[in-house]
């Protein structure tokens, strides 16, 4: 989801000035120059934030690639889109937040130190929240996925992908009752998924495999849930295997790669009902971000464990490059914009 809002040239104008402030901005295939630009004023109805720190998205690895859609250089903080700051300056007729409230944002040009956006993109963090990291939009997406999902206790869920995402929903699922069975090739994935509430971690080294031992702990029934987390197509195969009769199969994977091909047969078969859990809807965003901030701030969601890597605006190239590369021992990277 994109909302659009302008970003002024390269160039000091007459609201800014001369402040300026660095950004990211991605010159090609795997290149980043860290430029000075000028600091965005809040039109009608935005906010301006000083970005603490931006989430790394798994998303980013598609333009970061350098695909033929993709156009370059990018804007100044451009694919940045988990952030959260301080409220810096608000526009005229801005009454639902005020300079210095610790926020979490749904912006898009949070690679740098200060962002700019609407105001019902915004949403205060509790004085509790206000010094801890807070990527809103990974955590607001979970909780839309969850609701989605339609999980209930004594269910078998299935969860194909634990990184952040799939960590997350673990913890949502395990905490309705669900019998969650987490599944990814990395084992400190399965480690941190069990950490999470998962009743059995299974490595990914084969379908079949992975299909057996599903069927073993179902006693054959299989799963009236399963999550695909990872956006790749053997995945997605597991996925329609690892479905019961009548359940719902989930797609949380941001498939951007090219077409996919599903076995409809077996769709069709099993009366499946089919979720893309991809939310567009600005408002069905914010909720999901309210109840993300709700579970963070009472203790159902801890995700301090998650956030496992912290680099500088200067190492964005290094945090995706994590990002894409997934090293033992890493779950989500942070970029702190702010010096």
């Amino acid at each position: 989801m994109r909302m659009n809002h302008t970003f002024p040239d390269e160039t000091p104008n007459s609201t800014t000035g001369s402040r300026l402030m660095r950004a990211a901005v991605v010159t090609g295939p795997g290149e980043i120059a860290i430029k000075q630009v000028p600091i965005p004023e809040p039109g009608e109805g935005q906010v301006r934030v000083r970005v603490l720190g931006c989430g790394v998205c798994a998303s980013n690895l598609g333009p970061w690639a350098g695909p033929e859609w993709m156009q370059f250089p990018t804007k100044p903080g451009d694919l940045g889109h988990e952030g959260w700051g301080v409220v810096d300056a608000v526009g005229p007729g801005v009454t639902n937040v005020e300079e210095g409230d610790p926020v979490a944002t749904l912006f898009y040009n949070s690679y740098a130190e200060y962002d700019v956006g609407p105001a019902e993109s915004v949403l205060k963090l509790p004085a509790s929240l206000a010094d801890t990291p807070f990527p809103g939009e990974p955590l607001a997406c979970a909780m839309n996925i969850f609701r989605r999902s339609g999980i209930e206790a004594g269910q078998h869920v299935a969860i194909i992908g634990a990184g952040f995402l799939g960590a997350l929903l673990t913890r949502l699922a395990s905490l309705a009752g669900a019998h969650v069975i987490a599944i990814s090739r990395r084992p400190y994935s399965l480690e941190i998924a069990h950490a999470m509430g998962a009743e059995h971690t299974v490595q990914l080294n084969n379908n079949y495999e992975v299909f057996q031992k599903v069927s073993d702990i179902t006693g054959g029934r299989m799963c009236e849930r399963v999550i695909e987390a990872t956006g790749k197509q053997g995945p997605l195969d597991l996925a329609g295997d690892l479905t019961a009769e009548y359940s719902r199969l989930i797609i949380a994977g941001y498939h951007q790669d090219g077409p996919r091909t599903v076995n409809m047969q077996q769709w069709n078969w099993r009366g499946l009902d089919v979720i893309n859990a991809h939310e567009r809807d600005p408002a069905i965003y914010m909720r999901g971000l309210r109840e993300a901030i709700e579970a963070v701030e009472k203790g159902r969601l801890d995700i301090t464990a998650l956030l496992t890597n912290t680099y500088p605006l200067e190492d964005l190239a290094a945090a995706l490059n994590q990002t894409r590369d997934r090293p033992d021992g890493f779950v989500k990277a942070m970029v702190m914009a702010s010096r």
